[in-house]
């Protein structure tokens, strides 16, 4: 009678608990983070073609990748070895504006902010090369390291880009954390299976949908936002949804701008 008691008491506490979440403020975190990483990734696309373009020496080039410094996009290429150093840094002005990129081609050494970021990237690159089990590839496909330190936690995001022009994949995507000294914490996968959606050039959809399973969690993902926001434009859509056991993510492509409800709230509508 006690274990039922104790089991009644925590299921009302949870329940309580998911009726008091605050999903405007919960929207908020989950787009500032989506919009990050979606400035980070197409900071890292423009800027792997506008390097390679200028630089020649393509054999010295052991990675890349991308960061915010004072709020200006950036993207590093360093070189490979032991003891690798900066090759050059691609900056933006404005990153819907390619023109105003310009590169810095001076060889140095990393700052502290850019260390922490190789040395959070190269241990993520790590455990995708040795736990296959985990870590799944796709053909057509390529698996997009972002390392970032967002709110104070340092955080490498891994997403499947595709290498085809007619789908927009979800999922297959993962997030390792690391502490204050760069080790490891965690390395989950955050969507348990690659979701393709397809789309014909030239047709104007009004929206499309994925799924959520528990494991996955109630909202849309900040690496599903992320990548709305780099393809939703080229399949045309409006609105995307996400949809969970307990709520509806609505995400706006273009305002760019979420709205989270509960599954009650959504089928009444």
């Amino acid at each position: 009678m006690r274990k039922l008691l104790v089991f009644l008491l925590a299921f009302i506490a949870l329940n309580a608990f998911s009726q008091n979440i605050d999903l405007e403020k919960k929207a908020q975190q989950l787009t500032e983070e989506g919009k990050l990483l979606y400035r980070l990734e197409l900071a890292a696309w423009h800027g792997t073609d506008i390097f390679f373009e200028n630089y020649k020496e393509r054999e010295r080039v052991g990675g890349y990748f991308s960061y915010l410094e004072s709020n200006t996009p950036k993207c590093l290429f360093f070189s490979k070895g032991a003891n690798p150093k900066v090759l050059g840094v691609v900056s933006y002005g404005d990153l819907k504006v390619i023109e105003t990129a310009s590169i810095d081609f001076k060889e140095r050494e990393f700052n502290e902010n850019e260390k922490h970021l190789f040395t959070i990237r190269a241990k993520a690159l790590a455990e995708i090369q040795q736990d296959t089990a985990l870590f799944k590839t796709y053909t057509n496909t390529s698996l997009n390291m972002i390392p970032l330190i967002f709110n104070g936690e340092k955080k490498v995001y891994v997403l499947t880009g595709t290498k085809l022009t007619d789908v927009v994949l979800f999922g297959n995507d993962y997030l390792l954390t690391f502490d204050k000294k760069d080790m490891l914490l965690t390395k989950k996968e955050l969507h348990r299976n690659l979701i393709p959606i397809y789309f014909e050039d030239g047709q104007n959809a009004v929206g499309s949908v994925h799924s959520h399973t528990g494991e996955t969690g109630d909202f849309i993902t900040p690496t599903d936002i992320c990548t709305l926001m780099l393809y939703a434009k080229y399949a045309k859509w409006k609105q995307h949804i996400v949809m969970s056991q307990n709520y509806v993510s609505i995400w706006d492509c273009e305002k760019e701008s979420l709205v989270l409800m509960s599954k009650e709230d959504f089928q009444n509508m």
